[in-house]
């Protein structure tokens, strides 16, 4: 029978009846609030000012511009703020608490608001309370009811308590109900919800609360109580300069949007500034005409779409997170991504899958089983079961072939479950967990619960034993699960009916629970204790184990057999639990708060469970073949989202409840850290992988005494984690960390951005900056490149409003030199046309400039610099050099219009009418105003990217000629602003009475000459900026890329092969951590120092540039020191020693290449000056002009070319080479057109020098590859030759070994 309680068109109709699980005044958007907010701010105070000015001094025309403006630009603000905010209300419903609520026989993650009266919900540690509840089903459940009742301690609930009417009980004090808003502080619990929202007790408390909250700041009373004057004097200017600072905005929103703010109020400090500035250039006259330039001046340095375009920005990146599935709960945050530099992430559900599948069982009593060929991890009758009768260890060790340890296929299990040990270990897996696995109304596999439990529960289903055949139906019944109801009675021996539960904690690692036992035939009881949880944590309440020879002692030395199993399956990657069970005689009456410690001793070890957790397909490079799942196709294993963190310079540590080994093995399959690690030194690979025993009994200084924090972290605590995020603050790392259970909170509040899973609790929810809905660690990716992204545009659209501001400032105040006959100063520019320019033309493209995409290099570039934010020097400089340039040519292009082609006259009142001695004037403001146009427009396409050429921003494209449309077009918004800004411009200037009456200007025709040549030299300056500043990047700024942490780790982990720490500079790396991986790292291209020497000591030769000769290795038992010697510490010398010179070979190659790229570079540079420097002497033959105007042709084509050639190599890193870069050929060949004839000579020579020394360079690295390839193959040959002799030793000695045993037999 169907339960009406979890029927849902039912529930849907109680959700209408008695409205969203929601409390009053909980937020939303509020359109009053969001319109009297773009009235009441400081840019708009600005504009109003300007506007009752104008009225003042009746410039009717002016003052109705600014007041339509001041309109527009509030309902354009309100519309996108309002459209901004709906999106953050959708993502907060997004990130709001969820629950596990029982629907049509299936476990549901809702919402909490969409829970209503009737719903049956499952409770869990670290859940919020979605709603008043009955409890029908507690085990060891607590809550925390302190925001409710006071109570500062859990309360313990008992869902068997029944109370009257008559009794009177406190609401702290009713046992059976658990409240809404109250945290899940121990155990689990279910119950069925009776009240929601407003009907709620802490509903009633909000409804007793509203309008009881102030902005008005209370007096602060004495120790002894009294209230002074002086109390409410310093209340109320608090209160005073609240309400200013937040009408100013400096105390609300994000930080970036609090300096914006502040910038703001400097800007209008220097507005007022250069108004005065205007007024006594003029005298301070009283003139409307010189008022009206001051206005124009002010509102030239007014940014006005600024925080507007911020505010728009963020919230679409926030919505592009959504799809991306992040969910970003603290707006810092959106900040903040962009300069992570260290990833802590968990391993289980983010690294991996979180669908744990039980591949190996070890019982010492029979056997070990393995489960292959798995296709469903929740199927338990997909799979093939193989059983072998050696341990692990033996397994290891033993050649498959041998009868001991081949293994069997199991073709019918009901043989290997008769066996007592078998059946006590399935007992135990299929008891001490709380997750089912049953067949669905559709006819698959349904699992619910823990995925670890799952993955058992799946195993122990496959040998016909699973829980909701063994337990009894009262035990196990689940309200409104159909089909556990309606589940056939078990057909075993006996029913098991739970008697107590003592949860799995992280503090102890262990679960266990008490089952009574009911026999069928005679009814006979007896009570069992089954555990399950960490080897080590369960072998310490063991005192026995169960052996073929029956139950034993567990001595040292049966300790060290189990651990030494445990160390073989976790170093297939698996994680290894141990089970145990013990017969249990005591009689409790009451097992609520009985001690555990009671309960978990005694034990009998069973056996060992080995669970794999396949990596991501979105995280992982290599892929073990026996645990791979169909379906998974090689091109899934392409993206690498560890491999793109380290190349985005983020270093990622895995902290880890898993054993060292599996730990280890995990993070070397999804690259966290090399798979060769014998190619790093023994004291760094001490400190790369490390338990947090290990860990936690360093003191801070020894801590930061380590090489490198570790970047796995096995058997990980709570307080680790937070040790961990300590660790890398005091090396001024930016830290995420990701957890998504109640004691992970700690740690993701330390952190700088903490990242929640979407399936975890809701108290790490809360502590969280942003959720992953998907639990992936390649969406933590997406969020620092979504990060980064907008961080980009918010310096492009910031750089651009400020560059435009500081010409129309520039333009003004110079043009105060423009004085007429009256002695008055005439602006270039009109006040209308300054705020077209600002609120209309610029304020499209600057929204088009936070869209934008992102650019190629966004993740190959270290995390920039949280406290420079986004006004860095580049930034500042270039806002200065953009801004200057195009105030000069904007006064260029008046003074040619009014001095060059024109009369020179600049009439009279022409600041405000037309008159016909004006009309020079109104020519020239008009092409000067679509100059500025132009330029802003243009500057926006530039800013796309601050460094590349707008003409080649993808350097790698073969579309050279028209690259640039491409990218204008895929950035379609900012495309249609920009074509906006052309099409508005015809109207302004040629509609009669709206130009020479509202914008005066009129007309211009042959001055669109001037407007295009002054386009091209706007590209020209720019573009030769940006070729400037790469080559300044180049030169000075070698560093400014992302250090590949596992690089730096493998190619000898911060430091070169042979280098000397007193002879090398350190490596720079990103300013913001100095706990990089690649910190203290140095870098030489090519050693000078040997290789260690190996035992044989002989005197190493070198070759002309002093790479050492491998020795080969004649003998090997001499070399080894004997026939008993260990051939581990030659092995690693060898490895060590060819890991040493691929690294010398990784440099040579690197060098190569870089010559190759130069020489061609050289001598075509070589040709030209010698070009240039012939045709200066008169050398060359006479011949007609046009021949010689193709020759000049030609040679204007080599430059493009070699300019070409320098642009494209603006991002290749070069090793130390010993020629100069391209760039000082560059220089040369600038100068060469203007050198007299010996600098010629003399650029010729070094030139020639150049090219010789190149060319020998190339020749030497081409004979050091050669010798370094032989050395290699020296070694390798050495490798083989010694791990021969020790195979073929060990043979013998057990052939020895074998014919002693046989002997001694007869």
């Amino acid at each position: 029978m169907s339960s009406p309680l979890i029927n849902w068109p039912r529930n849907f109709g109680q959700v209408q009846k008695h409205g969203r699980n929601e409390l009053d005044g909980g937020g939303g958007t509020g359109a009053l609030r969001i319109l009297i907010k773009q009235i009441v701010n400081a840019m708009m105070l600005v504009l109003i000012l300007a506007m009752a000015v104008s009225f003042a001094i009746k410039s009717w025309i002016s003052s109705g511009v600014i007041a339509a403006v001041v309109v527009i630009n509030i309902f354009v603000g309100f519309l996108q703020e309002y459209a901004a905010e709906k999106t953050m209300d959708s993502l907060r419903t997004l990130s709001s608490p969820t629950a596990n609520v029982v629907r049509a026989s299936q476990t549901k993650v809702i919402p909490t608001a969409e829970i209503a009266p009737g719903d049956v919900v499952e409770l869990r540690v670290g859940d919020t309370i979605p709603a008043d509840m009955r409890l029908i089903e507690c085990m060891n459940f607590e809550t925390d009811e302190a925001l409710l009742t006071g109570e500062s301690l859990p309360v313990a609930k008992e869902a068997e308590a029944v109370y009257t009417e008559s009794q009177n009980v406190g609401v702290g004090d009713r046992l059976n109900l658990a409240y809404s808003s109250a945290t899940v502080t121990k155990g689990r619990a279910k119950g069925y919800v009776y009240a929601t929202g407003m009907n709620t007790e802490i509903g009633r408390i909000a409804q007793s609360l509203k309008g009881k909250n102030s902005r008005i700041r209370k007096p602060i009373p004495k120790e002894s109580g009294e209230v002074t004057w002086g109390a409410y004097i310093r209340a109320g200017a608090g209160t005073v300069k609240d309400t200013i600072f937040r009408f100013l905005g400096l105390n609300v929103g994000t930080p970036l949007q609090r300096k914006l703010s502040k910038l703001a109020l400097v800007l209008f400090g220097v507005a007022v500034l250069f108004a005065i500035v205007v007024l006594a250039a003029n005298k301070f006259t009283n003139n409307s005409d010189v008022i009206i330039y001051a206005v124009a001046t002010g509102l030239s340095m007014i940014p006005a779409s600024l925080v507007v375009v911020l505010t728009i920005t963020m919230s679409m990146g926030t919505k592009r997170m959504v799809k991306r599935n992040v969910i970003v709960r603290n707006m810092n945050a959106l900040e903040s991504l962009g300069a992570v530099t260290n990833i802590c992430s968990d391993k289980t559900g983010t690294l991996t899958q979180g669908k744990m599948v039980a591949k190996r069982a070890y019982i010492p009593a029979y056997g070990t089983f393995t489960v292959d060929d798995i296709s469903d991890p929740n199927n338990p009758t997909i799979g093939k079961l193989i059983y072998s009768p050696a341990s692990p260890v033996e397994t290891a060790d033993a050649d498959e072939t041998q009868d001991d340890v081949k293994p069997i296929p199991i073709e019918n299990v009901g043989q290997h479950v008769s066996d007592p040990a078998v059946k006590s270990f399935l007992l135990v897996g299929s008891l001490c967990n709380l997750a089912t696995v049953h067949h669905g109304k559709d006819g698959g596999w349904s699992c619910r619960g823990d995925p670890t439990e799952i993955g058992i529960q799946v195993f122990v289903t496959r040998f016909d034993l699973g829980r909701l055949k063994l337990m009894a139906p009262a035990s196990r019944a689940e309200p409104g699960d159909d089909a556990e109801e309606d589940a056939p009675l078990n057909d075993t021996e006996a029913q098991w009916h739970l008697q107590a539960e003592f949860p799995f904690d992280s503090d102890v690692k262990r679960m266990a629970v008490v089952f009574q036992r009911r026999a069928f035939a005679d009814g006979s009881t007896s009570q069992m204790v089954f555990m399950k949880g960490a080897v080590e944590r369960v072998l310490d309440a063991c005192v026995r184990m169960r052996t073929r020879e029956g139950d034993v002692e567990i001595t040292d030395e049966r300790k060290d057999g189990i651990l030494a199993n445990m160390e073989a399956l976790a170093k297939d990657g698996l994680r290894v639990l141990a089970l145990a069970a013990r017969e249990w005689t005591e009689h409790v009456q009451e097992w609520r708060g009985y001690p555990r410690e009671n309960v978990e001793q005694g034990m009998t070890f069973l056996g060992l469970i080995g669970l794999y957790d396949p990596p991501r397909v979105e995280s992982y490079r290599s892929y073990p073949r026996c645990y791979r799942f169909e379906g998974l196709s090689h091109a899934s294993l392409i993206a690498e989202s560890v491999k793109k963190c380290h190349q985005a310079g983020i270093t990622v540590h895995m902290l880890t409840g898993d054993h060292k080994a599996t730990a280890q093995a995990i993070a070397q399959q999804v690259g966290i850290i090399p798979k060769a690690l014998y190619k790093v030194p023994p004291h760094i690979i001490r400190a790369v992988v490390m338990t947090a025993a290990e860990f936690d009994q360093l003191t801070d200084e020894q801590v930061d005494e380590l090489p490198i924090l570790p970047l796995v972290v096995a058997r990980c605590a709570p307080q680790t984690k937070v040790r961990m995020v300590e660790a890398l603050h005091r090396r001024n790392c930016f830290v995420a960390m990701t957890g998504d259970g109640v004691n992970d909170s700690p740690s993701l509040k330390q952190a700088d951005v903490g990242i929640a899973m979407g399936s975890g609790s809701d108290v790490a929810k809360d502590a969280a900056d942003i959720v992953l809905t998907d639990d992936n660690f390649a969406s933590i990716l997406n969020a620092i490149e979504e990060g980064r992204r907008m961080f980009d545009n918010i310096k492009k659209f910031v750089l651009h409003v400020l560059a435009e501001n500081i010409a129309q400032a520039c333009t003004l105040l110079i043009g105060l030199a423009f004085k007429d006959q009256s002695g008055l100063s005439v602006f270039p520019l009109a006040p209308v046309e300054i705020l077209w320019i600002i609120l209309i033309t610029s304020g499209l493209p600057d929204m088009g400039l936070g869209l934008v995409q992102a650019t190629p290099d966004v993740m190959v570039r270290p995390p920039h610099d949280r406290h420079r934010g986004v006004f860095t020097n580049e930034v500042l400089v270039d806002m200065l050099v953009y801004g200057l340039w195009m105030s000069a040519l904007c006064l260029a292009s008046f003074v040619l219009v009014m001095y060059g082609w024109g009369s020179g006259d600049l009439g009279v009142r022409c600041n405000n009418e037309y008159n016909p001695s004006c009309e020079t004037v109104f020519r020239a403001r008009a092409t000067t105003f679509t100059c500025l146009t132009w330029f802003a427009l243009f500057l926006a396409w530039e800013m796309i990217d601050l460094r590349r050429s707008f003409f080649r921003m993808k350097p790698g494209s073969t579309k050279y000629l028209t690259q640039w449309l491409y990218d204008g077009w895929d950035n379609r918004f900012l495309f249609w602003a920009v074509m906006a800004g052309f099409v508005t411009i015809f109207p302004i200037l040629y509609i009669p009475t709206l130009n020479t009456k509202v914008f005066n200007h009129s007309g211009i025709s042959w001055e669109w000459g001037v407007v295009f040549v002054e386009a091209l030299l706007f590209f020209a300056g720019v573009e030769l900026w940006k070729w400037g500043k790469r080559i300044y990047i180049r030169h000075y700024l070698k560093d400014d890329y992302a250090h590949d942490p596992e690089a730096d780790l493998e190619a000898g982990a911060f430091s070169s092969p042979f280098e000397s720490e007193t002879e090398l500079p350190p490596r720079k790396v990103a300013p913001q951590c100095s706990g990089h991986l690649g910190a203290t790292r140095s870098y030489q291209p090519i050693s000078r120092q040997p290789p260690p020497a190996m035992s044989t000591k002989p005197a190493l030769q070198t070759n002309p540039r002093g790479i050492p000769q491998a020795p080969f290795i004649s003998n090997v038992e001499e070399h080894v020191g004997g026939p008993d010697a260990e051939v581990e510490s030659a092995l690693r010398q060898f490895q060590e020693a060819i890991a040493k010179y691929r690294y010398m070979e990784l440099n040579l190659n690197t060098r190569k290449k870089a010559l190759l790229d130069k020489i061609p570079d050289i001598e075509k540079t070589l040709a030209m000056v010698q070009f240039l420097k012939d045709k200066r002497e008169g050398k060359l033959k006479a011949k007609t002009d046009e021949d010689l105007e193709d020759e000049d042709d030609e040679s204007s084509g080599a430059a493009s070319s070699t300019q070409t050639m320098t642009f494209e190599l603006n991002d290749t890193l070069y090793a130390e080479a010993e020629v100069n870069t391209t760039e000082d050929i560059v220089y040369l060949w600038l100068g060469a057109n203007v050198m007299l004839s010996y600098a010629q000579e003399e650029a010729i020579k070094l030139l020639t020098e150049k090219l010789s020394a190149a060319k020998q360079s190339l020749t030497n690295a081409n004979e050091d590859l050669e010798f370094l390839r032989e050395q290699i193959t020296v070694m390798e040959v050495n490798t083989a030759r010694c791990y021969n002799w020790d195979v073929k030793r060990r043979r013998e000695k057990r052939l020895a070994g074998g014919a002693e045993q046989g002997s001694s037999k007869a």
